[in-house]
């Protein structure tokens, strides 16, 4: 088929140049083409033939474009005809022919016949033209070649149109772009898009065409001649059309101008009502030349959000950007989004409530984009073709008048003014040129911003970490003044508290502020303040604005409470109790002091609670030295700061004349440190007998230990606290001697230990206990003894515990011998005694003491002989209770030992030291050394 052309070039390269007319080398393999393919059919069956069409199809095609080429040529394809010099062309043509070969000539369809018939008239020329492109696009299509079917298509296209036939050409066109776009060949359809524009005028598609006009003015792959000429048919008929007042047409803007930032001031995109916002949008115009736009809109759409229409405006920045600008995707003109480029799911939660009990009524999940995800992915047509594009009708618009786009980058502002709370959601923008509108119909990413209404608000809050009870710190006020204007003559009327004064300096400032924390003036409080009333005036300032201020407060805490301590504990509540109270003793006690305001703008009061921490913590304890008494009270600093203590004082509150508390604490002032301690004693001095409690009340003034103001001037720190059992019951002695005729003590060696139980006064009230026995006016109590060395300096040996009979009677006295052996060397401080009330098992009352108050009371089973089986004659180096527990005793009542009280036995021996000599014998020398 294609040797001619190549034998006439080699025939040329030779120097045999051989001269053909123009036109007889495609009348050659046009018939060339026709001749095989009868030859094929004259031989094949026709499933043969419809099995090897991709094989033949290729001449069919060829045939088809040679035989356009001599209608060309032979001017049977212009709208007038063919002219003289046409008619001669032909002639020439049918001549060179020649007579047609005799086994063909009988056939009525021969490929000469078919030439020489198509050739002779322009009727017979279009028959057999449209014939052989038909047949070769369905064959192309049926093989699944599309490209080269629309190839085909173009090129009848063409066909049409120079016929005079736009309507049928337009389907061609429509088709081959539609494939080009598909496939991304930008060349093919900035050609294609050509002829369709010229078919589209021919056929009076004003939509169509100036879409399509859109698009080639845009297309940087023209001309910029090409490109203005395009450009000013869309202005010349938008003009015309405004004169005429015609309806609007309605084009994508995407062709016109492409949308590329949008960018909120503030950034937050959140204004109270009546505030004021401004978009300013980045428009890219892709038209080369200036363009004059009446009007640039944005169409708004408004939403009240179900149950929360009233959000406040820290919620709703919460879910804004940081910045305020929003970036669009850009996207080439007239191409549509791959599958690959498809934007990402945006999923929400939708929750639905019960308006009447909050309850959750249904669930689910919502896809704000799915306008942009389930696009036909054949709607590539759509971007030519602007059928069905409408404007959403609504009453918020943000307009922008009378502009020039330039080309390239434009930018445009719009103001507006919020009117009413809720969601403004930007969802199209309308660009308007004469009675041209360009739309883009779906603005994405959403955008959207939101207007509150707030309710005016009060906000009391401390300067530091936390308010310190009795001196002077500052808490900062801040009202909000939402939708109410604050005017003249509008107080904060603040109700006074005793214990919590409200301390005013005329120096005092206001501050005012926009929601945007600028800062806008600055005035003096007016403060006036009466025996319940303390009234604030505040300074005039617009809705939505902030007004701040400082003012000092200062908690005057009352005499602590909860401070009065038992020694005796009755119940296994308070003791527990009692063991919390000393976990928390590290934290400071926390008073929250109320105070009620009265707002301008309502009717309501509001009530604001500061928490105070009280900045000390104090104890007390009852020492002993014999009969001489002594009241210790520790005071801890648990605050970050240092206070300067003086004029401290102990008071007896019953105003007792017969006792004297005389203070052993120095006269000067003292700087408690933070987190440390501070200790003072009283010594308790009496003339008669002492009662059985004590009331009594510590003071001490503090102020800041930086602080210049004199301490006089704050309330003390007060802590009252009751002293029970005074009397001094018993008095125990410790003695050790060594070996007969041995001046010291040897490690090894067994010294005699002896210990004497003194009662001192008679019988009293708190002696009455069920360890009590009387009989005809004797009265005998049980004590329980224990020997105990902890420092494991002793072992212990014989009789370490037991039980005695003592008598209730002043002088009476009970010594009790034993024999230990000092294990090391060196002073050695002398064993523990310990003394216990013996209770008997039946006793209400010590069942119900808690277990902290007994010392290993399962440990010393007695129930009948208690005498012989408190004796115990092991050795002990730790404890003398630990090996008398059995096992067998359990299930039985068991006695109880109760401890005494705090000052009620005193140990003279405490703190006493006896001197130790190693052994002659002893090779390794130990030498304990306290």
């Amino acid at each position: 088929m294609n040797w001619m052309p190549c034998f006439l070039n080699m025939l040329s390269t030779l120097g045999l140049a051989v001269s053909v007319p123009p036109g007889a080398l495609d009348c050659w393999v046009f018939l060339s083409c026709l001749e095989v393919l009868q030859r094929i059919e004259g031989c094949c069956d026709r499933a043969q033939i419809d099995a090897n069409v991709s094989h033949t199809v290729g001449l069919w095609s060829y045939a088809t474009e040679k035989l356009k080429s001599l209608g060309y040529l032979c001017g049977l394809v212009s709208e007038k005809g063919p002219n003289s010099e046409d008619l001669n062309r032909t002639v020439d043509l049918l001549a060179g022919l020649g007579a047609e070969r005799p086994e063909t000539a009988n056939a009525s369809q021969s490929p000469y016949k078919k030439l020489k018939e198509a050739l002779s008239s322009v009727e017979a020329f279009e028959k057999h033209y449209l014939d052989l492109s038909h047949a070769t696009i369905e064959m192309y299509t049926n093989i699944g070649r599309i490209r080269s079917a629309k190839l085909v298509g173009k090129d009848l296209a063409e066909f049409y149109m120079r016929k005079k036939g736009p309507q049928k050409a337009e389907v061609y066109l429509q088709g081959a772009l539609k494939t080009y776009l598909a496939e991304g060949w930008a060349l093919l359809v900035t050609h294609t898009r050509k002829q369709l524009a010229e078919c589209q005028k021919h056929l009076g598609q004003i939509e169509n065409y100036l879409q399509t006009s859109s698009l080639l003015a845009g297309d940087s792959l023209l001309t910029e001649d090409e490109r203005r000429s395009f450009c000013q048919e869309i202005l010349d008929f938008a003009n015309q059309q405004a004169e005429n007042q015609g309806q609007k047409v309605i084009l994508p803007m995407h062709s016109f101008a492409q949308l590329k930032t949008l960018h909120f001031d503030p950034p937050n995109a959140v204004v109270h009502v009546g505030g004021k916002l401004s978009i300013e949008l980045t428009l890219l115009s892709q038209m080369p030349i200036p363009v004059q736009v009446d009007q640039i809109a944005i169409h708004v759409h408004f939403s009240i959000e179900k149950n929360s229409y009233r959000k406040t405006a820290e919620w709703l920045t919460k879910h804004k950007t940081s910045n305020g600008v929003i970036s669009f995707p850009y996207e080439i003109a007239g191409f549509p989004l791959s599958r690959n480029n498809l934007p990402a799911l945006e999923l929400y939660e939708m929750y639905e409530r019960s308006p009447s009990d909050n309850s959750l009524n249904t669930a689910g999940i919502i896809c704000k984009n799915v306008h942009m995800l389930l696009r036909r992915q054949e709607s590539s047509s759509s971007l030519d073709m602007p059928s069905g594009m409408t404007l959403e009708d609504g009453a918020h618009v943000l307009k922008c008048n009378n502009l020039i786009l330039e080309p390239g980058v434009n930018k445009i502002i719009f103001n507006t003014q919020a009117k009413e709370p809720g969601t403004y959601t930007l969802r199209q923008l309308c660009t308007s040129v004469g009675k041209v509108q360009f739309v883009l119909l779906h603005i994405y990413p959403i955008v959207q911003y939101d207007v509150y209404s707030q309710e005016p608000q009060l906000k009391v809050e401390p300067m530091t970490d936390s308010l310190l009870a009795g001196i002077p710190q500052k808490v900062k006020f801040t009202v909000t003044t939402g939708h109410y204007t604050m005017k003249n003559g509008d107080t904060l009327q603040l109700s006074n508290a005793d214990a919590m004064p409200i301390l005013y300096h005329p120096e005092s400032k206001a501050a005012i502020y926009s929601n945007t924390r600028e800062k806008i003036s600055e005035s003096s409080l007016r403060i006036q303040s009466s025996e319940k009333i303390t009234s604030i005036s505040l300074p005039v300032a617009p809705a939505y604005h902030v007004i701040e201020f400082e003012l000092e407060v200062m908690y005057l805490p009352s005499a602590t409470e909860a401070a009065v301590e038992k020694e005796n504990t009755t119940s296994k509540e308070d003791h527990s109790k009692n063991k919390e109270k000393q976990k928390q003793d590290n934290c400071m006690a926390t008073v929250d002091q109320k105070v009620t305001i009265d707002c301008p703008w309502s009717i309501y009061s509001t009530i604001i609670a500061l928490t105070f921490c009280i900045p000390f913590n104090a104890k007390h304890s009852l020492l002993s030295a014999g009969k001489r008494k002594y009241v210790q009270v520790c005071v801890q600093n648990l605050s970050e700061l240092c206070f300067q203590l003086s004029d401290n004082s102990l008071k007896n509150s019953a105003d007792c004349t017969d006792l004297q508390l005389v203070p052993l604490n120095p006269e000067s002032q003292q700087v408690i440190y933070s987190k440390q301690s501070i200790f003072f004693v009283w010594e308790l001095k009496w003339t008669k007998e002492l009662p059985l409690s004590l009331q009594c009340l510590f003071s001490v003034s503090f102020c800041p230990a930086t602080s210049k103001e004199p301490s006089l001037t704050l309330k003390p720190f007060t802590y009252e606290f009751q002293v029970e059992n005074f009397f001094t019951l018993y008095h125990v002695k410790t003695e050790i001697f060594p070996p007969l005729g041995a001046e010291y003590c040897k490690t090894g060696s067994l010294c005699s230990l002896e210990v004497s139980i003194t009662r001192l006064v008679d019988l009293s009230e708190v002696d009455r206990d069920e360890a009590l026995t009387e009989s005809d006016g004797y009265c005998t109590t049980k004590l329980m003894y224990e020997v105990v060395d902890n420092s494991s300096n002793w072992a212990v040996c014989g009789k370490s515990s037991g039980v005695i009979s003592m008598p209730v009677a002043a002088r009476a006295t009970h010594k009790v011998h034993m024999e230990v052996m000092p294990l090391f060397a060196g002073y050695l401080p002398f064993p523990d005694v310990r003394l216990f009330k013996y209770l008997p098992h039946h006793s209400a009352h010590s069942m119900q003491l808690d277990a902290d108050s007994w010392i290993e009371n399962d440990n010393l089973s007695v129930d009948k002989n208690v005498d012989d089986q408190a004796d115990s004659s092991s050795i002990r180096s730790r404890g003398s209770l630990h090996s008398a527990a059995s096992g067998e005793h359990k299930g039985l009542p068991m006695p109880r030992l109760q401890s005494f009280s705090s000052g009620q036995v005193f140990n003279c021996s405490t703190g006493m030291q006896i001197l130790v000599i190693p052994s002659k014998d002893d090779h390794v020398l130990e030498v304990n050394i306290t």
